[in-house]
């Protein structure tokens, strides 16, 4: 055991499941989160294969997680009179168990938070690395100093930033934007998930308590991440003359009071630690929306935990392993890129991808592909964990 401070930044994801591994190893742990609370809602997560299922059998959350999974319904590609042209098998998207980000961030969270030290509305402003550990300062509270700091705070990672140098450095556009927007509104879709394309752009709705989602091509943007006004008027642009019931859709988003606009985005980092800090899950790996990023963020949380353990608390080897380990499985976070995917740039390319989903062989070999992606690491066992899963 070990009464080693530790920080971590993001309440997310990554974040709590990595205080869980650490604060059961005896780890004094701290999340600050720059959210006044722990965010709800957000659109389904899922997990797939063997190396997913049985870390979350480790941390003893996969029955509850299953009590709580969405279903992983097919979703119906539609033309702009709402007539079906494909369907999108919900095996596809939602890998063996699906999940509301919201809903399994309350899982991880429940299960920390007796033992970790939660701080939100706050964020890290400085770090300042010294011999024996991390002198970090705040926005809103005092300083304090931790023996190791970790960066689970997503593709605009602070931590990253202050650590390793500025985002632009990192973190590549990959030609579209994404938004999730919860309306609190009954849109007449039913249990019916619904997606609508044209050219570079998607609008998809329907399902139980599933927010609008929207994807559209476009040259990188400059905007405030925060305001929420900037973000609708940029949504409401990208699809000002849409078809379909797209109008309707906006007038929603002009009502809503929780819209996230973000790009889809590749990180490419040469080392995933700088001395006492590391990063895992988007902050790390990036956000390419391929259906990779939760199973990475949550596998790493164990990894990173075990070499911890493994090397006795020594950060330098622990930190390494944890490189050499996973820079193979996070490849696929540096290849896939769903934007063209989900939003086509042109009217044949549309037809080409829903017609995929006619062919079952090839259907069957990507959901192969993808189980392979997920499976594609050695886990070891490490007795430190497995003997308190």
């Amino acid at each position: 055991m070990t009464n080693r401070t530790v920080l971590i930044s993001g309440a997310s994801i990554a974040g709590p499941a990595l205080a869980f591994w650490l604060s059961r190893q005896g780890y004094a742990v701290t999340v600050v989160e720059r959210s006044p609370e722990l965010r709800t809602g957000g659109q389904a997560v899922d997990f797939k294969g063997a190396t997913h299922r049985t870390v979350l059998e480790r941390m003893g959350i996969l029955d509850e997680i299953r009590e709580h999974k969405t279903g992983g319904l097919d979703q119906t590609f539609i033309d702009a009179e709402g007539r079906p042209l494909a369907v999108m098998p919900g095996e596809f998207t939602g890998g063996d168990v699906e999940i509301r980000r919201g809903d399994l961030a309350r899982i991880m969270y429940e299960r920390t938070a007796q033992d970790c030290e939660y701080v939100f509305g706050d964020s890290i402003t400085s770090l300042t690395e010294t011999a024996d550990g991390v002198d970090v300062t705040f926005r809103r509270g005092a300083p304090r100093r931790f023996d190791l700091v970790f960066g689970a705070d997503g593709i605009h990672s602070a931590v990253r930033r202050l650590a390793f140098g500025p985002e632009a450095d990192y973190v590549e556009h990959l030609g579209h934007y994404y938004a999730l927007v919860e309306t609190g509104e009954s849109l007449d879709f039913g249990d019916t998930a619904v997606l609508y394309n044209e050219p570079g752009r998607l609008a998809a709705a329907g399902g139980p308590k599933a927010p609008v989602f929207f994807v559209f091509a476009s040259p990188e943007l400059g905007y405030d991440r925060y305001d929420l006004e900037q973000q609708k008027e940029i949504l409401t642009a990208a699809f000002a003359d849409g078809g379909w019931r797209v109008p309707e859709l906006l007038e929603a988003v002009k009502r809503s009071d929780d819209v996230y606009l973000d790009s889809i985005s590749r990180v490419t980092m040469d080392s995933y630690s700088s001395g006492r800090v590391a990063l895992l899950g988007d902050a790390a790996y990036g956000n390419t929306l391929g259906g990779f990023g939760t199973g990475l963020a949550v596998v790493a949380a164990y990894v990173i935990a075990g070499e911890l353990a493994a090397a006795n608390g020594d950060h330098e080897a622990a930190f390494r392993r944890y490189d050499e380990k996973f820079r193979r499985y996070a490849r696929i976070a540096r290849s896939a890129n769903a934007g063209p995917f989900l939003a086509p740039p042109t009217k044949l390319r549309i037809k080409l991808r829903n017609q995929m989903f006619k062919r079952p062989l090839m259907l069957r070999g990507m959901l192969w592909v993808t189980d392979k992606f997920a499976t594609d690491i050695t886990l070891d066992d490490y007795p430190a964990l497995v003997a308190q899963g």
